[in-house]
């Protein structure tokens, strides 16, 4: 049996490389995908999962999760990712239907019946964990990390200040950083130097696999909202968390204070990282600094190149 893991994310071009990454490891025992609002609305990144799940031939479970932020207006990455949220027309419909089970029972029941401790990796607004925290916060002691990408040490992309998922409900990514729970984090600072530049375009491409072709493509549909922003590709933001719990080696991390800033303002959503423990709060959470984007593609590509 591999790592216990549960993904919730918001599927999305680079959650799509996540949940493919997840379905090729053998290291890893994914319960079921929970699906949030985000890049797209949630009816989209529901079906987004179930397209991507069914078309590598996974039985791995869906659950619909919160449509909404808990404050706030409702806003998208539709822009970068597509009207869809998954421009990929050789990833048809799904032939399947997500559960009829809510994601947040499913949390809260899957975590309290575990005999094992659980890994949630999480790549969307954390409206979902949020949630379940407030209205079961005993599952907190059967959390064994959560893994998620939002927030940044230094500029957002959502506004001058906020990383995109921090923006979308802030007020829920601070309930998760409150938990008493291990965290690790992938802000921009971070994705940003996990760029898929030509020649590794090219090498996914040249895996030989329908999966390799088709997300070689997928890059190029988000590659054009990048290379306007002058970067040399577009950054792998969420398969960073998966890539963690496989291979942690792949990235230099430090302990710190984490807090998002919920007052409305220039820095609403921006996420304020207590690196010399001024506040004198516990550090609670692993902050990754530094990528070695050479072994995140290896991993990436051999993880690919298993499937279809």
């Amino acid at each position: 049996m591999g790592i216990p893991v549960i993904l919730d994310c918001d599927p999305g071009i680079d959650d799509a490389f996540s949940l493919a990454m997840a379905v090729a490891s053998d290291d890893l025992d994914v319960l079921g995908v929970t699906t949030t609002y985000g890049n797209v609305g949630l009816e989209l990144t529901t079906t987004n999962a179930l397209r991507v799940l069914d078309w590598l031939g996974s039985d791995i479970p869906v659950y619909k999760g919160i449509d909404q932020a808990l404050l706030g207006k409702v806003v998208d990455a539709a822009a970068v990712h597509g009207a869809t949220g998954l421009e990929a027309p050789e990833i048809g419909p799904p032939t399947t239907t997500p559960q009829a089970e809510d994601a947040i029972s499913f949390l809260i029941r899957t975590l309290r019946e575990s005999e094992d401790k659980i890994t949630l990796v999480a790549s969307g607004p954390l409206t979902n964990l949020a949630m379940m925290l407030r209205l079961a916060p005993d599952v907190a002691a059967k959390i064994e990390r959560i893994v998620f990408m939002g927030g940044s040490t230094d500029y957002g992309n959502d506004s001058p200040a906020a990383e995109f998922n921090m923006m979308c409900d802030p007020y829920s990514a601070q309930i998760v950083l409150d938990a008493d729970v291990p965290k690790t984090m992938f802000g921009l600072n971070l994705t940003h130097q996990v760029l898929v530049t030509p020649q590794r375009k090219q090498a996914m491409h040249d895996l030989g696999n329908d999966t390799g072709r088709v997300f070689a493509d997928m890059c190029g549909f988000f590659e054009k909202i990048y290379h306007s922003l002058g970067f040399e590709g577009p950054a792998l933001h969420d398969p960073c968390t998966v890539a963690w719990v496989l291979q942690p080696e792949l990235f230099e991390t430090r302990s710190m204070r984490v807090d998002v800033e919920t007052n409305t303002g220039l820095s609403f959503g921006r996420t304020v990282h207590d690196i010399w423990n001024i506040a004198g709060k516990d550090r609670h959470t692993d902050v990754a600094l530094k990528a070695d984007a050479g072994g995140f593609f290896d991993l990436m590509n051999g993880l690919l190149g298993r499937l279809r």
